[in-house]
């Protein structure tokens, strides 16, 4: 007898997947599965990686919309394949998807296209945000992992580049970017 399994996926810790889920026991969901993770990736993916696992010929993925599947095109089809391999198939309770139709896989392709832009876009918005903030002064980035300083100091004591890397726990590349532009800025 085929299954329907559900899949719910949030971002972040601070968000809920219980309207997903509260979604998919309505649409007859035998088994869900949730998880916190980006959806930009699948890479990670526990519960996913599970489910693919455990999905027979006539079983059904079932989400609430194809963005709490995949953000990517690539990953959408490498999906999509994976359930077609096995006899399985993808339905959102939300949009009209069913990959059992030519019309389903057609528009679940189309909003793989818009999840993967949008994903791009925000990106985008995400690293204008960060250049007016450096502009204004704001952005400082991440701290230094390396205290230039320090480096220098025992540099200047005799204490080889190796020697410093292993001291203060940092790759000699770091130590050597370090000695690098201390000369640049003597020349």
């Amino acid at each position: 007898m085929a299954s329907i399994i559900g899949y719910a996926r949030a971002s972040s810790d601070d968000q809920d997947c219980t309207i997903q889920e509260r979604a998919l026991q309505a649409a007859g969901c035998t088994m869900i599965r949730s998880e916190k993770r980006s959806g930009t990736s699948l890479v990670g993916r526990t519960e996913l990686d599970t489910i693919l696992a455990f999905l027979q010929a006539g079983d059904t993925l079932m989400v609430t919309r194809i963005d709490r599947l995949s953000r990517s095109v690539r990953d959408l089809e490498e999906l999509v394949e994976t359930l077609k391999t096995r006899g399985a198939f993808l339905r959102a309770t939300e949009q009209p998807i069913d990959t059992s139709t030519p019309a389903g896989k057609a528009f679940l392709q189309m909003l793989g296209v818009f999840a993967e832009f949008e994903t791009a876009l925000r990106r985008e918005r995400q690293m204008e945000g960060i250049a007016k903030a450096k502009a204004a002064g704001v952005y400082k980035g991440r701290k230094p992992s390396v205290d230039v300083a320090q480096v220098r100091q025992m540099k200047a004591e005799g204490v080889g580049p190796a020697e410093i890397a292993r001291r203060l726990g940092i790759g000699r590349a770091s130590v050597y970017r370090v000695l690098g532009s201390a000369e640049g800025q003597a020349a």
